[in-house]
């Protein structure tokens, strides 16, 4: 695939791993929601299966008529809960998009994970999907064999941003709040016009114009940039940070959304929350989908910085 790899070559340096990789992650093209969420189901589907031994899988209807998927250890497991919020700019994307993600997280840590079937844009304007993660959230703080003061949060994408959303609107309305946000390359500001949104027009999986068609169908035609667009649907809004739960924030160098990560996790530490920001050189949105060293050291640093956020001792 020439153009995609001419694409790639824009932008060096690009990992050498991922570069020959980058072309079976397509440009999202969300001006037909519907073919945009068939090749982000077919991207999935070509993705090497994940090992579930260990691993009891459910999908359930919760209060408020939400689905969620539930991984749990087979054969019983720590008193801990990831609520996971896949991506898909708002307008693609299903619970078992984070299968692979989830099991892992299951098998390493022995924790409860929860994927949330949120509702999609355009048919389900903010705050539908928000508000679905909001009733899994408290589905989970219910739950009788997890403890509420070990929940996390964790989203990647819009996912990510959504999971931003909740801890903000949590604290408005007084908790219950998240021990913790893990927010993956998170989609965080409607406006779309820091130095890598504008840099980055053209790469792998996720593009400028992506991310102003998705903030579209999230907000409303003609909302996005609006001068009262709640912090509540676009973080990076939010003028108070002060009380939010510790966060790690990932971005990548060739993603369009890295400033908006970036500025996101300076404002949460100059607001005194505790949070670590990591920036994978050399990589781009949806690059950990791809079999790569750094793919691999983005996993694995999940999965500690989980572990450490809910009190679960890891081998080694």
């Amino acid at each position: 695939m020439p153009v995609a790899k001419q694409r790639i070559k824009t932008h060096s340096p690009v990992d050498p791993e991922l570069a020959p990789l980058a072309p079976r992650l397509r440009p999202a093209d969300l001006r037909d929601p519907e073919r945009a969420r068939y090749v982000l189901r077919r991207t999935f589907a070509a993705l090497p299966a994940p090992d579930a031994s260990g691993v009891a899988i459910e999908t359930r209807e919760i209060p408020g008529a939400v689905s969620v998927r539930v991984l749990r250890p087979a054969g019983g497991g720590v008193p801990a809960a990831v609520l996971d919020v896949h991506g898909g700019g708002f307008v693609c994307g299903e619970a078992r998009d984070g299968d692979a993600v989830n099991v892992a997280l299951v098998r390493a840590l022995g924790v409860t994970v929860v994927s949330v079937d949120y509702r999609l844009a355009p048919e389900h304007p903010y705050p539908a999907a928000l508000d679905d993660c909001e009733a899994a959230f408290r589905w989970l703080v219910d739950q009788p064999d997890i403890d509420p003061r070990r929940l996390a949060l964790h989203g990647s994408s819009a996912g990510a941003g959504l999971c931003a959303a909740l801890a903000l609107r949590l604290r408005d309305r007084g908790g219950p709040a998240p021990a913790f946000q893990f927010l993956s390359i998170p989609e965080l500001d409607d406006r779309v016009e820091t130095p890598s949104a504008r840099a980055f027009v053209d790469t792998p999986m996720w593009t400028r114009e992506a991310a102003e068609l998705s903030w579209e169908a999230y907000l409303g035609a003609g909302r996005r940039g609006a001068a009262d667009v709640s912090p509540h649907a676009a973080p990076a809004r939010a003028t108070d940070l002060t009380g939010l739960p510790p966060a790690y924030v990932s971005v990548m160098a060739l993603d369009p959304l890295r400033d908006e990560g970036i500025a996101y996790a300076l404002a949460l530490q100059a607001a005194g929350v505790p949070v670590e920001l990591h920036l994978f050189p050399g990589t781009f949105h949806g690059s950990g989908l791809l079999p790569a060293a750094i793919s691999r050291r983005e996993a694995a640093e999940r999965v500690a910085v989980l572990g450490k956020a809910l009190g679960v001792p890891l081998d080694g």
